[in-house]
């Protein structure tokens, strides 16, 4: 028991496969001020109760105790209860990395219990034919628990999800009436579970507070049910929520009765408003100097945000601190065979950020408003690579997601560079924005550095649309940027967009062409379609008439006000192409139907493409353009083996040097002039990335004419040098 202590919560659910890391950044913040707190992951606590051994057992029982009317698909995974139950300890101990011989028996589909969700595993051939037995298994593992939760929600729990908890009564709440009501019902048999693991928590640890990170309307429910039962057994704790969801949701808080739950609500960055509310709680702050904090007074809502607490730099907030987590018990979940979507569940990532805010800040769809956006703080690559050698001591993971909401890629150049210089062996992946500044030397320096894979928004691919939406990019170069970073190794996931203010049915047939053809060329694996949505702090929200759309109410409800209702009166009948966008892109991630007209995927008419069936396939046959005089020369490889050879031909002899390079592929070998390669070997020693000498292309040219040399650009630009690329030579 710690006293005086905070206790750090996720309530259920975010994620399975690894921890979210709002608590972990709180820690690793109060662990720098000396303040005592303790972190749990309910969400991952609840899992691994409900799905044992013990949990299915008495589940059945349940389901049999309130005997609900029964569908086909309920019926059968209850008369295979005794499979489930028999099976279940062994699928979860699998999915935790702790028994990887047991997909084979997965794999054999004589093992596993199959109900309806394995009606949609059609694609294993395609998918696992390169992703191999492991991750085939877990796909097959994955269904069985998804037919174990359709079988909870179709009978004793509706609002039952992996990822989220009953989602619907927190998305878009402006009234707080629904949650209210449901919060008024008896817990019910996941609710029961929950609270009993909270309580457990709670006699454990006797926290002073309980400081609940809400990031998602999918936890929601479950941190108010957690709320309202401190209230009722533990009312001398007090109770704090911050996170995600209050931070865009509850910006206009006025309902008294959150705070029949709450104690309080903080908004934006955490650190400096938990440390406030922390010193208020041991009685040596007054309320009036809390930070960015809702709380009740007289009865009231008020909002307090003391101007003279400043806010705390990124390089001030320590290392994320994971310990009190079950790290080793996250289990790692397969749930769309593509190889870039099954990052976001598979796998334990430890998750950093490289800069606080996006360094862009322009999108008009984006809440760019909010200080998360908006207050843009890039953190210096020696500390972001000191905190990932921390990580990796203490969680033993070297896999790292940078959640930044668009890593700037000369950050992630530095980054990279100081991975590489330290030797370190870690895996990563990252948001980016797809810059005309991601060049193909750029992203192979990435790839060398552990870069695995990037997503970055596309939105609507029209150039008028994404000049409209203030994006920055054209669908050209994003074509560029997606062949760069396919062609070093890195795979690409792309954000896409249908339903923008004025976007016309010919935009969504074109958007939808450009995609296709994107997949055609092989410059894009994986994509997701989300149907625009007004929020209150974007640009559109802020000024719908600018871009031609009409809100539905202009009532501001007294809880949860960002999503805003609203009609396109110039743009199509956006929700309808939904259905055939989506089954288009499912085809076109497997590689199928690429060759198929487009009105293939809706039952209405649509107009045929505008655009030529070719141009992405043109775009990315192009050349790069050539490096700029103040990129930096970087040598990633080891320094070759030098011979003169002797030559002759129709009686004229000449000397040349061959310089054989090993490569972790292979062995290539050049040839050149022997003063030229005598240059060569010798600048390769200086701008070894090793050393900490750093020459731009502009010096090195000085360099080469300083050496007698002649013609600089006819040397760097041919052949021999171009060839050098493979093994390391990069202009960046």
């Amino acid at each position: 028991m710690l006293p005086s202590s905070i206790l750090l919560l996720t309530p259920p659910f975010t994620q399975l496969n690894t921890p979210y890391p709002a608590t972990a950044y709180l820690k690793g913040f109060l662990n720098t001020k000396k303040i005592s707190a303790v972190q749990a992951d309910l969400g991952i606590e609840v899992i691994l109760e409900v799905f044992s051994k013990k949990g299915l057992t008495h589940l059945f029982q349940e389901i049999e105790r309130q005997s609900p009317s029964l569908d086909e698909n309920t019926g059968r995974i209850i008369a295979l209860k005794e499979d489930y139950i028999r099976t279940i300890d062994d699928v979860i101990l699998f999915l935790q990395g702790k028994r990887d011989t047991l997909a084979h028996a997965i794999c054999s589909r004589h093992f596993l219990p199959e109900a309806n969700r394995f009606a949609l595993s059609d694609d294993l051939k395609w998918a696992f034919g390169n992703m191999g037995m492991q991750d085939k298994a877990k796909y097959l593992a994955t269904m069985y628990l998804e037919d174990l939760s359709d079988l909870i929600k179709s009978t004793i729990d509706e609002h039952f999800g992996f990822s989220r908890y009953a989602e619907k009564l927190g998305r878009s709440a402006n009234s707080f009436d629904e949650l209210y009501s449901a919060l008024q019902q008896p817990p019910s048999y996941l609710d029961r579970i929950l609270l009993q693991l909270f309580e457990n928590k709670i006699t454990a640890i006797q926290p002073s507070l309980v400081a609940m990170s809400v990031p998602f309307p999918g936890n929601l429910f479950t941190a108010f049910r957690c709320a309202q039962w401190l209230r009722q057994n533990r009312p001398d704790i007090k109770v704090a929520m911050g996170g995600g969801f209050p931070n865009t949701e509850l910006r206009s808080l006025s309902d008294t009765r959150v705070f029949e739950f709450f104690d309080f609500i903080t908004l934006d960055d955490g650190e400096a408003p938990m440390e406030m509310l922390w010193e208020h709680i041991q009685g040596r702050k007054e309320k009036q100097e809390l930070k960015r904090t809702f709380t009740l007074d007289n009865n009231a809502v008020v909002y307090i945000n003391n101007a003279n607490c400043k806010d705390y730099k990124q390089g001030q907030v320590g290392t994320p601190d994971y310990s009190d987590l079950l790290l080793d018990q996250y289990i790692s979940v397969i749930e769309v065979a593509n190889p870039m979507h099954s990052l976001w569940s598979d796998g334990r990532w430890n998750k950093l950020t490289m800069a606080h805010g996006c360094y862009w800040g322009k999108c008009t769809f984006c809440d760019i408003t909010l200080d998360y956006i908006k207050n843009y703080e890039p953190i210096a690559a020696s500390v972001l690579v000191d905190r990932m050698e921390e990580m990796i001591a203490q969680t033993g993971q070297n896999g790292f997601h940078f959640v930044d909401e668009a890593a700037p890629p000369s950050l992630m150049k530095s980054l990279a560079i100081e991975i590489i210089k330290r030797k370190l062996v870690v895996s990563w992946w990252t948001n980016v924005r797809f810059e005309k500044s991601f060049t193909p030397d750029l992203c192979i320096l990435l790839k060398s550095s552990g870069c695995i894979a990037v997503s970055g928004g596309l939105e609507v691919a029209s150039d008028r649309l994404l000049a409209l939406i203030d994006k920055g990019i054209t669908v050209e170069q994003v074509a560029k940027v997606c062949r760069n970073f396919t062609a070093s190794g890195i795979m690409v996931h792309a954000y896409l967009m249908y339903g923008f203010p004025t976007q016309t049915e010919q935009e969504t047939i074109d958007s939808l062409e450009m995609v296709r053809q994107l997949f055609e060329t092989g410059v894009l694996q994986s994509a997701f379609w989300h149907l625009f949505t007004m929020t209150a702090h974007s640009p559109v929200g802020l000024d719908p008439e600018k871009y031609k759309v009409k809100k539905r109410s202009d009532a501001v409800g007294s809880f949860a006000n960002n999503d805003i209702e609203h009609t396109d009166p110039t743009g199509a009948d956006h929700e309808s192409f939904g259905y055939g966008l989506k089954k288009a892109l499912f085809n076109y991630m497997h590689g199928l139907c690429l060759d198929h007209p487009l009105q293939k995927w809706f039952e209405f008419k649509v107009p045929k493409p505008s655009v030529a069936n070719d141009v992405i396939k043109r775009v990315v046959e192009e050349a790069e353009l050539n490096a700029a005089p103040h990129n930096k020369v970087i040598w990633l490889g080891r320094q070759p083996k030098t011979e003169i050879i002797q030559k002759s031909k129709k009686g004229a002899k000449w000397e040349t040097m061959a310089l054989k390079f090993q490569t972790l592929q292979g062995t290539f070998t050049i040839q050149v002039d022997p003063q030229k390669g005598e240059w060569l070997f010798q600048l390769l020693s200086k701008i070894y990335i090793h050393n900490n000498t750093q020459l731009t292309l502009h010096q090195v040219k000085q360099d080469y004419e300083a050496a007698g040399q002649e013609d600089f650009e006819l040397f760097w630009d041919n052949k021999p040098l171009n060839t050098m690329r493979k093994a390391g030579l990069l202009v960046v």
